[in-house]
Formats: structure tokens, C-alpha cells, sequence
């Protein structure tokens, strides 16, 4: 934004700092205005014809800006992909582990991704991988929803698990 000085056109429309419509004056009345009021002259509409200008503070208009840009920051929520790999021959005890990582993943809002890659073989069997996944899926399925169901690409089977919405 262009402040001041700065502004090299040489008609403005001119809004006060209450909203106010001061009308179409030169660059030179409106600074002298902004200046008694000891407030800035700051170019809001570029490519109005003529350029609109607005009489403020812009220190405290580009701290207000700041404040408001850091709360919506604030308010973000990031969700993390977290993967989980199983394989077609897993026993019991480290697929009950992977779901409890699982199930923990997805209390803390992270989506899951579960995958199963084929070694050498295997991939001529992708109903055993298949059948682990919806085994898995069906184990978790109290805290997540799924987001895209099991598909084959390539070695790898992958399947993604979003949390549940409370």
C-alpha cells in the first residue's frame, strides 16, 4: 500500500477516517487534511479511477492487520498424515500394536495412511494384503472413517483413514 508521499497521482477520491466521503481533491488538500489530523493518507483502491484514499493511522491499521492475521494462524488446525506399513504375513501381536498406533494417531487427529507393500510374489496375491487392510480397518473403525478405500498401485496397497468428526 502505497502511504503519504508516496501517492504520485494527482486526483484522489478521499474517505476520512469515520467513513466519510470527503469527495475528489487533489493529492496535495488531501495530505494537508490527512496532516492536520495527524493521520496518514493511504491509497486502498489502486485502480478505482480516480484512486480511493482513506485518512488513517497505518501504524495502527498494520498492527490490527498483524493481530488479526496471527489469531487466524492461531485458529489453524494442521493435519498430519501419519503411515502405518503392515505386511502380508504380520502376526498378531504387531498388528495389534500398529492398531493401537492407529487408534492413537487418529485421537490426536492425524489421518492415517495404511500400507502394504509386496515383495517379489506376493503382489500376485493382493486379495491377502486386501483382506489385512479391511481386517485393520474394521478394528479401528470406531475412530476413523475411510477416506479412500484400499487400492493397489503399483507394490504397494494403500488405503487412508480420516479421525471421526465429535
Amino acid at each position: 500500500m502505497l502511504i503519504n508521499e508516496q501517492i504520485r497521482d494527482k486526483e484522489v477520491r478521499v474517505i476520512d477516517e469515520n467513513g466519510v466521503q470527503l469527495g475528489i481533491m487533489s493529492i496535495k488538500e488531501a495530505l494537508r487534511i490527512a496532516e492536520e489530523k495527524k493521520l496518514d493518507l493511504v491509497k486502498i483502491a489502486p485502480h478505482a479511477n480516480p484512486p480511493v484514499c482513506k485518512i488513517m493511522d497505518y501504524g495502527k491499521y498494520k498492527f490490527e492487520l498483524a493481530k488479526k492475521e496471527k489469531e487466524a494462524k492461531k485458529n489453524q488446525k494442521v493435519i498430519n498424515v501419519k503411515e502405518i506399513r503392515l505386511t502380508t504375513t504380520i502376526e498378531e501381536h504387531d498388528f495389534n500394536v500398529k492398531v493401537k498406533n492407529a487408534i492413537r494417531f487418529l485421537q490426536d487427529g492425524d489421518k492415517v495412511k495404511v500400507s502394504i507393500r509386496f515383495r517379489g510374489r506376493e503382489v500376485l496375491h493382493p486379495e491377502i494384503g486386501e483382506e489385512i487392510i479391511n481386517k485393520f480397518i474394521e478394528k479401528i473403525k470406531e475412530y476413523g472413517v475411510v477416506e479412500k478405500k484400499p487400492k493397489l498401485d503399483g507394490k504397494n496397497l494403500t488405503a487412508i483413514i480420516a479421525p471421526k468428526q465429535q
